[in-house]
């Protein structure tokens, strides 16, 4: 194999395995959200979240409910939002060209979870959304932590 080629596949094997990094909430709001709790009022509670897996860590990818910005993910972090229940939303990802988006119907006084994953791109990786289920969204966001809400890279 040449030189240009192994220097390629380096520089690939670095940026697929680094990991980025966002502003986190503390201990004691990432705790607080953890308890799960069924929202107030007529609202429903979405949890966004992006796993552990080592697959494009070093990539960070912004989130939106109804087009307003939850928080930029990187590896390892979960955002919580309420909405308006008995009503439909968007949930939506960057990707590589555009956004990928999820329309569901959320009830009121019910979690939804949502897991990112990133997926291989042509320049760089893009990413997918995915529902989850109850019991195994309140497994893999409890391994998680907090973001800060608000900051979206290309809002």
């Amino acid at each position: 194999m040449n030189k240009s080629i192994k220097w390629i596949l380096f520089i690939a094997v670095i940026f697929l395995s680094g990991c980025a990094s966002v502003p986190m909430e503390s201990i004691q709001a990432t705790n607080a959200a953890k308890e799960f709790k069924l929202p107030d009022r007529e609202n429903a509670g979405v949890y966004v979240y992006r796993d552990d897996s080592s697959f494009g860590a070093a990539l960070k990818k912004s989130v939106w409910i109804d087009g307003e910005c939850i928080g930029e993910t990187a590896k390892g972090v979960f955002f919580y939002q309420e909405v308006e229940g008995n009503k439909e939303h968007r949930i939506s990802t960057e990707s590589e060209f555009s956004a990928n988006d999820i329309v569901m119907y959320l009830e009121t006084k019910k979690l939804y979870f949502i897991r990112q994953y990133i997926k291989i791109g042509v320049f760089v990786g893009g990413a997918g959304l995915e529902i989850k289920d109850t019991v195994e969204g309140i497994k893999e966001v409890s391994k998680l932590k907090l973001a800060k809400k608000g900051i979206c890279g290309n809002s």
